[in-house]
């Protein structure tokens, strides 16, 4: 496993992170599922010591993933482990079987301890605001709310994950002013929308936290058109027949690159992440001791001319597949 430097904080991440959404479990708020289908605790828990073993030091999370349980599962697994550094996120609410958000300062500092009990730790290493917008910044609460946890020692870090599809003004506010240390993003072949912002927040000294790196498994190459996915899993409504059969066809250029590597698919995707120095990790979600293993072997630098090759593509054919991607979550 190698290391990284994440932005100008003291914390050295696995540039393969583990991503802790999906064994929160199939968690729903009234009719709206928050997960990734039915997790069984003790494979999660195998997974979690496994990807200890092959080098693994980042585990991400947050208080909404599984409503508490993925942190209380890294709480039971590694959360005295002083080797371990765990992020986790605030802002994300369940509240009369309703999703809703809540940046106060009140809230943040209560959700804070309670993050930090389930965990089972005296402090988080990289606390992060969950997708809060423009103006939850420009209120000011959030902010100070960060500020004064970071001051008391109940975090080390803080830093923002920025909405899918539109980063850039929560971005740009945070870093015109100088505040945070880091962001979560979404980077990968298909979505490279971010990549502006990866070179600006790099060159300022941010740590960046790639997710989503397999875009649902679209880019795993496991998915046909007859894939299907329970109620309790958020992709049954995104990963549709219509965008499996785009997708698959779309990529084809980009799996031609897997003979030339001598690697699979989902190797290809998470590499061509790491391929850019201002990524501090990727977190693709993991489940299983297979998954740990797999997501972590046969990363490798692509050349200059495959990142443009698949850069362009980003800027033209794959715009087209996460516009229509996009439309699934309205």
């Amino acid at each position: 496993m190698n290391f990284r430097k994440f932005g100008n904080t003291d914390l050295l991440v696995s540039e393969v992170g583990f991503g802790a959404w999906a064994i929160g479990g199939g968690a729903m708020i009234g009719n709206t599922a928050i997960g990734w289908g039915q997790a069984d605790d003790i494979t999660s828990i195998k997974a979690i010591y496994r990807s200890l073993e092959v080098g693994i030091n980042f585990f991400d999370t947050a208080d909404i993933y599984g409503l508490g349980h993925s942190e209380k599962l890294l709480g039971h697994t590694v959360g005295n482990n002083k080797d371990v550094i765990i992020a986790t996120k605030v802002g994300n609410v369940s509240r009369n079987d309703e999703f809703t958000f809540d940046y106060s300062k009140e809230y943040i500092l209560q959700a804070c301890e309670k993050s930090l009990k389930r965990l089972g730790r005296e402090t988080i290493d990289y606390y992060q605001l969950h997708t809060a917008r423009l103006s939850h910044l420009k209120q000011g609460d959030c902010l100070e709310a960060m500020q004064l946890l970071q001051q008391s020692g109940k975090i080390r870090y803080w830093g923002l994950s920025l909405n899918t599809y539109d980063p850039f003004d929560e971005a740009n506010y945070l870093l015109e002013n100088k505040l945070g240390s880091g962001f979560q993003l979404v980077l990968n072949i298909l979505n490279q929308k971010a990549m502006p912002l990866i070179k600006k927040a790099g060159a300022e000294g941010y740590g960046i936290i790639a997710r989503m790196p397999l875009q649902f498994g679209l880019l795993t190459g496991k998915f046909d058109a007859g894939v299907n996915f329970p109620d309790n899993d958020h992709r049954k409504k995104r990963v549709t027949k219509d965008v499996v059969d785009a997708c698959n066809l779309g990529l084809q250029p980009v799996w031609n690159l897997c003979e030339k590597y001598n690697m699979n698919k989902t190797q290809l995707a998470l590499s061509y992440i790491l391929s850019y120095p201002e990524v501090s990790t990727v977190i693709p979600g993991i489940r299983t001791i297979e998954q740990a293993e797999s997501n972590t072997t046969g990363l490798i630098q692509l050349s200059k001319e495959d990142m443009k090759f698949i850069e362009e593509l980003g800027t033209t054919d794959f715009v087209k597949l996460m516009d229509l991607i996009r439309e699934k979550e309205v």
